[in-house]
């Protein structure tokens, strides 16, 4: 089973990906460090409820 994951920017907030991941293997929420087109640098972008 998979779910697809919204990622959102720590620093300005947008939500700029979607991903999917296993929903039986990952409890935790997804942490990327992943560019933001917004604040025009890498960023941690977190997975939303």
């Amino acid at each position: 089973m998979r779910e697809k994951v919204i990622l959102v920017c720590e620093e300005c907030l947008s939500r700029n990906y979607t991903m999917d991941r296993n929903k039986l293997d990952k409890s935790e929420r997804m942490v990327v460090k992943k560019f933001c087109k917004r604040c025009n640098k890498h960023t941690i972008h977190k997975e939303t409820k």
